[in-house]
C-alpha cells in the first residue's frame, strides 16, 4: 500500500525558526513537499510538533544486562569495567549476554523509539542485525570510532581509525570518564596523538577542564554529554554551558548498564543544569545532527526525514511540553512520515500508512505499536511493556476514549 500524504494543522511545531503555527507536511518520508488529493489531514490543537530525538551517545546490545552494584562512585570508566569483570559471573548477567544479539541490538532500538528516539549513534563495530529494514530506529553510519585511550582492548586503534575517518565525518572516542588525574589527563594525550580535530566527538568528558573545553571549541570538536551515566558511575557530571552555548555538545543516553532508563531521563536530568528547555531539546535534535554530520535530520525543515515526535501542549515554550516528559507521556512517535508507536486513537493513521498495529501497555498507558516491531522475543526484553489480548484491548480503548 502506498504511504499516504500527511497534513498536520492546529499544533505548536518547533521549527528552528521558533514556533510555528502552520501546518507540517509529510510526503514519501519526508517533510514538505506537494501533497496529493488522498492527503489524511489531522487535526492537533493542543499538541506540539517535535523533531524525532537523536541519542548520540549508545550500545544498543547491552541494555538487558543487569547493573552492577556499587556504593560509592567509581575514579573513572576504567575502574568501573575492571570492577565489572566478576560481575560477569552473576547468573543473570551470563544469561542476559546469552540472548542472541540480533535480538539484544533490536531491543536497544526499540528502547530508543518508545522514548522518542528515530536515531542513534551507536559506539560499536556494525552488526547485520542494524542492517534490517524494519529495525527500530535509524542507526548512524558514516563514522569512525575507538573505544577509549586506555582499558581493555577493544575496537578499532586510536591513531589509526582516526586516520581512516574522513574529516567530514565524526569519529568518535570515550574521552575523559571520570573525575580523577587519569580522566584530567586524556585530552592532553589524545591531542598528542594527533587526534584531536573538528570531527572528533568526545564521549562523556567529566574530566574535562577549563583549559580543555577552550582547547575543544576552538578546535570545533565536540562532546556529547550523558548525564545519568555519569551520575551512576562517577557521582559528577560534566558543566554543561560553555560548550552548549558554544554548539560543542550533544545528548546521549548510553545503555542501561551504566545509566539511566532513556534519552528522556536524560534530558530530564539535564533540566538540573540550568539551561532553557529549548537549548535542551536542541542537543537531542538539531545540535546532535549537526556533531555527527546528519543533515537531514534533527528538525521539520522541508526535505528533513519525516520523524517526529507528538506531545501534549502544556503552554509556554514549547520545548518543555517534550522535556520532561516520559515515554508514556508521548502521544506518537513517527518515523520516516510513519506512525510506530502512538495513542490508540492515531488507529487512522496507522491505517493510511498500511501499517498493521498490535495493542501494548507502555508503562500501563494503552498504545498500539507497529507489529513489524513486536518480536516477542524483543518485547520480554524491555520493561514496561506488555501485548494485550484483543478482548484487553478493546476494554482499555473504551476507557482511553472516555479519558480524552
Amino acid at each position: 500500500m502506498a504511504m499516504a500524504d500527511v497534513c498536520l494543522h492546529g499544533a505548536r511545531a518547533i521549527t528552528l525558526a521558533g514556533p510555528s503555527r502552520a501546518p507540517v507536511t509529510l510526503r514519501a518520508g519526508h517533510f514538505g513537499g506537494t501533497l496529493g488529493t488522498g492527503t489524511l489531514r489531522l487535526d492537533l490543537q493542543g499538541h506540539v510538533l517535535a523533531p524525532g530525538l537523536i541519542n548520540a551517545h549508545e550500545h544498543l546490545q547491552i541494555n538487558a544486562v543487569p547493573p552492577l552494584p556499587q556504593s560509592a562512585p567509581f575514579a573513572n570508566s576504567y575502574a568501573w569495567i575492571d570492577a565489572f569483570q566478576a560481575h560477569f559471573q552473576r547468573r543473570d548477567v551470563a544469561a542476559a549476554l546469552q540472548v542472541p544479539k540480533d535480538i539484544r541490538l533490536r531491543q536497544g532500538g526499540l528502547k530508543n523509539l518508545l522514548a522518542g528516539v528515530t536515531c542513534v549513534a551507536q559506539h560499536d563495530p556494525w552488526y547485520a542485525a542494524l542492517d534490517a529494514a524494519d529495525f527500530p530506529v535509524a542507526v548512524l553510519r558514516a563514522f569512525g570510532w575507538s573505544y577509549a585511550l586506555g582499558g581493555p582492548a577493544y575496537g578499532p586503534p586510536v591513531q589509526e581509525s582516526f586516520a581512516a575517518t574522513p574529516a567530514e565525518q565524526p569519529w568518535m572516542i570515550h574521552l575523559a570518564e571520570g573525575t580523577d588525574a587519569v580522566a584530567r589527563a586524556e585530552l592532553d594525550a589524545l591531542d598528542r596523538l594527533g587526534c584531536l580535530a573538528g570531527n572528533s566527538v568526545l564521549i562523556h568528558g567529566v574530566g574535562l577542564g577549563e583549559q580543555d573545553i577552550d582547547r575543544i571549541i576552538a578546535c570545533g570538536a565536540a562532546v556529547v554529554w550523558c548525564p545519568s551515566s555519569n551520575l551512576a558511575l562517577l557521582g559528577q557530571t560534566l558543566d554543561p554551558w560553555r560548550l552548549c552555548m558554544a554548539g560543542r555538545l550533544a545528548l546521549g543516553s548510553d545503555a542501561r548498564v551504566s545509566g539511566g532508563r532513556d534519552l528522556l531521563d536524560d534530558l530530564r536530568l539535564a533540566t538540573d543544569s540550568g539551561l532553557a528547555p529549548d537549548l535542551l531539546l536542541g542537543l537531542a535534535t538539531h545540535q546532535a545532527a549537526r556533531i555527527l554530520r546528519l543533515p537531514a535530520r534533527g528538525s521539520l525543515a522541508p526535505g528533513a526525514v519525516a520523524d517526529l515526535v507528538i506531545v501534549r501542549d502544556r503552554g509556554g515554550e514549547p520545548a518543555a511540553s517534550v522535556v520532561g516528559c516520559s515515554r508514556s507521556q508521548l502521544r506518537a512517535v513517527i518515523r520516516d512520515g510513519k506512525p510506530r508507536i502512538a495513542d490508540p486513537d492515531f488507529a487512522h493513521w496507522f491505517d493510511a500508512a498500511g501499517i498493521a498495529t498490535l495493542p501494548v501497555l507502555l508503562d500501563g498507558c494503552p498504545k498500539l505499536l507497529d507489529a513489524a516491531l513486536a518480536d516477542p522475543q524483543v518485547l520480554a526484553l524491555e520493561p514496561g511493556v506488555q501485548l494485550l489480548s484483543p478482548h484487553t484491548h478493546a476494554a482499555t480503548r473504551v476507557a482511553f476514549g472516555a479519558a480524552q
